[in-house]
C-alpha cells in the first residue's frame, strides 16, 4: 500500500513560469502543432507532498533480454514533487478507422526534449471528465509538472462534442454512459489505442509502463480500457467515477486504484443519479467497479481496511495479493465532493470546490508508478 502521508496536500503553491515552446518528433501518422508563442502564465497548483520527503516506490525498468525483448526488471526509484512545467504542451491530431479526426494534447518532459533522457519512460493517458475537454484537465490535474520531475508522458486526448466544430461538451463512450460519445457509439477504445500505437512510434515508451488516470467520464473510459485493453494498460488510477461497461473480463491482470468522496453528488458514492448531475443518468455504485477488478485480478473477496494516519478522512481498502503482482484499492475520502482532489476548480465556475486534504493527481502517480506491468 502506498503511503498516503506523503500526498496528503498540506498548502498551495502558486508558480509563476514560462512555456518556451518546442518540436515534437513524431511519426508520419502524428499531426503536431506546436505552440508558436511563448508567454509567461501563471498556474496555481496544490503541493504535491507534505514536509515528508518524496515517496519511495518500487518500480520496472525497462531491460532487454539477448534476443532484444524488453522485458521489466524491478528498482526502487522515489516520487518527486511536482515541479514547474518545462516544455510547452504540444497540441495534435490522429485520424481514426471511423473517419473522425481526433485531437490529444501531449507533455513532454524538458530531458526528453533536449536529449538528455534516452532511457525508455512512462506514458500516462489522462481523460478528462464528462463536458470537459484535454486541455482543461491539464490545467486542473496538475500532471504537467509531476511528468516534468519524474519523468513520463503524459497524454490529453479531447472526447467527442456537440457544436459546430464537435468542441463543446466533449464525452467518452464507457459503455452506457455518457453524452453524444455513448449515444452515437463512438469507438473511443480504438482511439486510444490507436493513439498509444503512434506514440510508441514516435518516442521510446516502455510498454510495461503505459498507464490510464481518468476523472468522472474520463474514469468511465479508464475502466472500459482496463477491461478492453489490459493488454496494453498495466494499471488505471481514477476519481468520482463508476464502472459502465459489460462485461468486463481484462485479458490479463490490471491495477487499480479508485478515489471518491464520499459527498460526491455526481456520481454519488452509493450510485444512482446525482443532484449535481447533468445526465440524469443513474450511476452503477462505484464499489461495483473496484469488486469486478479484484475479481478479474484474483485478488480475493476480503479486502484489508485502515484509516490513513495522517489524515482520518481517508479509508483505505486493499485487496492484495492479486494475480501477476497487481493490486486494487479503494479510498473513501469524507466529505469530499466530485471535483478533482487537491487542486483548482475547473475554469469558469460550475463545479463543487475540491477537497485539498488529499492531491488525487499525486496519489495515482505513486500508485500507477508501484504498480507496471510485471
Amino acid at each position: 500500500m502506498m503511503n498516503l502521508r506523503a500526498v496528503v496536500t498540506s498548502s498551495s503553491l502558486l508558480i509563476v513560469f514560462g512555456i518556451v515552446a518546442s518540436s515534437c518528433s513524431a511519426n508520419g501518422a502524428l499531426t503536431a502543432t506546436p505552440a508558436t508563442s511563448a508567454p509567461s502564465v501563471t498556474v496555481s497548483m496544490s503541493a504535491a507532498v507534505s514536509t515528508s520527503a518524496a515517496v519511495s516506490t518500487s518500480v520496472a525498468v525497462s531491460t532487454s533480454d539477448s534476443a532484444g525483448r524488453s522485458e521489466p526488471s524491478t528498482a526502487v526509484t522515489a516520487v518527486q514533487p511536482a515541479v514547474p512545467p518545462k516544455s510547452a504542451v504540444v497540441d495534435a491530431s490522429i485520424q481514426t478507422a471511423d473517419g473522425r479526426v481526433r485531437t490529444y494534447h501531449l507533455y513532454v518532459p524538458s530531458g526528453v526534449q533536449s536529449g538528455a533522457i534516452t532511457a525508455t519512460l512512462p506514458l500516462l493517458v489522462a481523460l478528462h471528465g464528462g463536458l470537459g475537454n484535454g486541455k482543461q484537465f491539464e490545467r486542473t490535474s496538475g500532471f504537467d509538472g509531476i511528468a516534468e520531475a519524474n519523468n513520463f508522458l503524459v497524454v490529453y486526448p479531447d472526447g467527442v462534442g456537440t457544436g459546430p466544430n464537435g468542441a463543446l461538451n466533449r464525452t467518452w463512450n464507457g459503455g452506457s454512459c455518457c453524452g453524444v460519445a455513448s449515444r452515437t457509439d463512438v469507438d473511443d477504445v480504438a482511439f486510444i489505442a490507436r493513439l498509444v500505437v503512434g506514440l510508441q512510434q514516435a518516442y521510446r515508451i516502455d510498454p510495461h509502463r503505459i498507464f490510464a488516470a481518468g476523472h468522472s467520464n474520463g474514469g468511465i473510459l479508464a475502466y472500459r480500457l482496463a477491461c478492453q485493453l489490459a493488454n496494453v494498460f498495466a494499471a488505471i488510477g481514477v476519481q468520482s467515477t463508476s464502472l459502465e461497461f459489460a462485461p468486463c473480463a481484462p485479458a490479463q491482470p490490471v491495477s487499480l486504484l479508485h478515489i471518491h468522496g464520499s459527498a460526491d453528488q455526481n456520481i454519488p458514492i452509493g450510485g444512482g443519479v446525482g443532484q449535481n448531475g447533468v445526465s440524469g443518468f443513474a450511476f452503477n455504485p462505484p464499489l461495483d467497479g473496484v469488486h469486478a477488478i479484484a475479481t478479474a485480478d484474483g485478488c480475493g473477496t476480503s479486502p484489508v481496511d485502515t484509516i490513513d494516519a495522517a489524515n482520518a478522512d481517508l479509508s483505505l481498502s486493499l485487496w492484495h495479493p492479486c494475480a501477476a503482482g497487481t493490486a486494487v484499492e479503494f479510498i473513501k475520502v469524507a466529505g469530499a465532493p466530485h471535483a478533482w482532489m487537491g487542486h483548482p476548480p475547473v475554469p469558469g465556475g460550475g463545479s463543487s470546490t475540491p477537497y485539498q486534504g488529499l492531491d488525487s493527481s499525486v496519489a495515482i502517480w505513486t500508485f500507477l508508478s508501484e504498480h507496471p506491468r510485471r
